[in-house]
């Protein structure tokens, strides 16, 4: 044990042991629920667009993952490279060395994670436009009406809607949405030509 010890403590891998150690401090606190695991991020859970790590082929993981992997397996290779070469080489080299390999074993283990933390776009108004609806109320007037709307994940909402026309629109008639005014958070609709021949 004392030669586990001596060894994780050496030049270079005790640069290493010291940041492991924040490393496991930093998710015990997490995993106890005291701190956020983005909390070192931008705010976006994933890397500062054009940071440090994005530029080193790192980026697309929140900056904790990405900077615990990193260290992890930098103390896993310095530790191994240290016992392994017994000297034989200069410390400054087992480091060079060990932060190679931690870069590139990080590098393979992001690629995969990058889709776990890929976000979907927000669902805004704009998803609505161009969409089918069915009307809701027993008329849509230019002051009044309802209809419902299904967007592709098939979720569905009800939305205030208006038509500038004179087409007769009462529930169960079938429109499309074409505009969305911000002044009076509504949606203009036009009855579906199918519907009215």
């Amino acid at each position: 044990m004392s030669t586990f010890i001596g060894a994780a403590f050496a030049f270079p891998t005790a640069i290493f042991s010291v940041l492991l150690l924040a490393v496991v401090a930093y998710w015990v606190v997490v995993v106890a629920g005291a701190l956020d695991a983005d909390t070192l991020d931008d705010g976006g859970g994933s890397d500062v667009d054009g940071g440090l790590l994005s530029v080193v082929g790192l980026g697309g993981v929140p900056v904790t993952v990405a900077a615990s992997l990193l260290i992890a397996v930098g103390w896993f290779a310095s530790l191994t490279a240290g016992a392994l070469v017994h000297g034989a080489f200069a410390p400054a080299v087992v480091l060079i060395v060990a932060l190679g390999v931690a870069w590139l074993a990080t590098r393979l283990a992001v690629l995969p994670l990058r889709r776990l933390f890929t976000e979907a776009p927000a669902p805004s108004r704009a998803d609505f436009l161009g969409r089918p609806c069915v009307i809701r109320t027993g008329t849509v007037t230019l002051t009044f009406g309802q209809a419902e709307v299904t967007v592709e994940d098939g979720s569905s909402a009800i939305v205030q809607v208006r038509q500038t026309g004179e087409d007769q629109l009462s529930v169960g008639c079938a429109a499309y949405i074409y505009g969305y005014d911000d002044t009076g958070e509504f949606f203009w609709v036009v009855a579906d030509p199918a519907t009215l021949a």
